[in-house]
């Protein structure tokens, strides 16, 4: 059983036929899922069967489901001790599928789900331990590090599962992965899920899993088609302008608004904010209590727009998402499907727009290359389709005002005005909308095609002015580790996104000398994300990472943005209701 037909002819199946556990069954039926997608048909009757098994399939299409549900169907829930571990390469989607294996065993209070990842205290990670969690998720290198103190004890493990493999080799995690699966008990059950089959991948099957039944489910496209993919060419300096018009005119749920970096987050969301929107931000340094706090509010409509990095987004699952926002566009494409894949949810229709400046057209290329699906250019929304949505939503709230009931309370105060000043009804309702609405309820109208050239040239100049200074989003930090420590860029990426919740977005030029390696992070980086990552190792030696105060290897690429595009057609008015940049390497 290997392949697309395989896969498809097991799409009209329900969970019901697949011998699942009465108690996990339940939760399933709780959560609303009615038949299993095509990779879940496909695995859980193998797995269930005691199987090894190899499962290829895009992002998004229900792969945690497909292992946790066997997993929780064939456990022993009067042990307590480690019976199962799943490896995922970033602790955001290690939590994320820790909270999936607690929404599957709603009804088996005895199951305890660990999450241990690199920037937790191990205290906490401890206290779960002792208690005798049996399900244990985890990324590789905190792993390890309990393996090394003796605090995880895999000897009764009977299941391991690598998600997101291909991901984890990418991250420079193979050794750390290689090293878990020897110290694991031979006769355990493994599973491996993954996007891609590199050879890696395919060796480390071939040395470790027996057997193993494998699985292929291909989309034709790596993106849903339940999702509308348009982008907006937009200069870096107006932005937030473009944004703005989106918001007004768009009419949208819950929105997702997808930025760089963390401090990004914050200044995004504190000037939405300002222009009346209600929006939150949330990264990496948000508590997980206040993260729970943010979700709860945006599932609830208290808030509407969440301003957000990848690594702060992942496994976020919220009905209400119908919009998603590249507000800075990725430089990986492959961190674009997981940004848009949080819309269009459960077969839902969702929309995905992406900014895209001039200079950053290859990008964008790169996208629609990957995901075998083009996007639509749409026009900047002009000032006369926001007017319009104004005038509209300010008919739509007189309208829902006439049906209060404390409306003939300020009817009659209205009358008695109008009677003892003798002023019309309609220059009272005018004066007391003034009240609410200040007196640039309308928007100017958009300057002459003329001057939006001329606006655009000054634009580009100051943007040459930009880049001979260099952009100073990133800095130069050394490690102590290099070619000696047979160190690769990838070992690098992954043990300090790990260890410090970044993203690969949020690295740089890397360049590895003989006993140390200098890489660029961002300028910002928090106290406590240095401090963490000053623990952390890489090829069991400590990086000691520390700033470097000498002249940069480079200078960061520029990430000016040329003048705004309307070249597609504008349909707005009709409207209602990234990878670091390794030394001799290409991207």
């Amino acid at each position: 059983m290997s392949d697309d037909d395989s896969a498809d002819a097991k799409k009209s199946v329900e969970f019901s036929e697949l011998g699942i556990a009465p108690r996990v069954l339940q939760a399933i039926t709780d959560v609303g899922y009615e038949n299993p997608s095509p990779i879940q048909a496909a695995t859980i009757p193998p797995l269930m069967d005691g199987r090894d098994v190899v499962g290829l399939a895009q992002t998004g299409t229900g792969k945690t489901a497909a292992f946790a549900v066997p997993i929780l169907s064939n456990l022993d829930t009067s042990a307590r001790t480690p019976q199962a571990l799943i490896l995922a390469p970033t602790r955001e989607l290690a939590l994320q599928v820790a909270e999936a294996f607690g929404k599957y065993s709603t009804h088996m209070p005895e199951v305890k789900v660990l999450p241990i990842y690199g920037g937790q205290s191990y205290g906490v990670q401890l206290s779960g331990l002792r208690r005798g969690a049996q399900i244990i998720v985890g990324t590789p290198g905190r792993v390890i590090d309990h393996l090394e103190r003796g605090t995880l004890d895999l000897s009764q493990l009977s299941f391991l599962v690598l998600d997101e493999a291909d991901e984890m080799l990418t991250m420079g995690f193979a050794e750390d992965v290689e090293r878990i699966l020897r110290d694991t008990p031979e006769d355990k059950q493994v599973a491996l899920f993954s996007a891609t089959m590199p050879k890696a991948i395919g060796r480390l099957a071939q040395r470790y899993l027996k057997d193993p039944v494998e699985v292929t489910v291909q989309a034709r496209t790596a993106t849903a088609q339940n999702i509308t993919q348009r982008y907006l060419q937009v200069s870096h300096q107006r932005k937030l302008d473009a944004l703005t018009r989106v918001l007004e005119v768009e009419q949208f749920d819950a929105m997702i608004v997808f930025v760089r970096t963390k401090q990004a987050t914050e200044e995004l969301a504190e000037k939405l904010r300002a222009r009346g929107f209600s929006a939150v931000a949330i990264n990496g340094d948000i508590p997980q209590a206040q993260r729970e706090r943010t979700i709860s509010q945006l599932k609830d409509g208290a808030i509407d727009i969440l301003v957000a990095t990848d690594v702060a987004a992942r496994g976020l699952d919220v009905d209400r998402i119908s919009h998603v926002v590249n507000y800075d566009i990725p430089h990986d494409t492959e961190s674009y499907v997981h940004r848009i894949g949080r819309t269009g949810r459960a077969g839902r229709s969702g929309n995905a727009l992406l900014f895209v400046s001039p200079r950053e057209r290859h990008l964008l290329r790169a996208i629609e290359r990957a995901t075998r699906q083009p996007l639509t250019e749409i026009g900047l929304p002009s000032a006369e389709d926001v007017n319009a949505q104004r005038v509209a939503k300010f008919a739509e709230s007189i309208t829902e005002n006439l049906g209060s009931d404390h409306l003939d309370l300020f009817r009659k105060l209205i009358e008695k005005y109008a009677d003892e000043n003798d002023v019309a009804m309609a220059d009272i309702a005018a004066a007391l909308a003034l009240e609410t609405r200040d007196g640039g309820f309308l928007m100017s109208p958009d300057p002459p095609a003329g001057a939006q050239r001329d606006r655009g040239r000054e634009e580009r100049r100051e943007r040459r002015n930009a880049d001979g200074g260099g952009s100073g989003r990133f800095a130069t930090y050394r490690i102590a580790v290099g070619k000696k420590n047979r160190v690769t860029p990838g070992a690098i990426v992954g043990a300090i996104a790990n260890e410090g919740g970044l993203t690969r977005g949020d690295f740089g030029h890397i360049s590895i000398r003989h006993d140390y390696s200098l890489v660029e992070l961002p300028d910002d980086l928090p106290r406590d994300t240095l401090d963490a990552l000053r623990h952390t190792k890489i090829s069991k030696a400590p990086i000691n990472i520390t700033r470097d105060d000498g002249p940069p290897q480079r200078r960061a690429a520029s990430r000016g943005a040329g003048g705004a595009g309307a070249r597609g057609r504008n349909d707005w008015s009709g409207r209602r209701g990234s990878g670091p940049k390794v030394a001799g390497r290409r991207r």
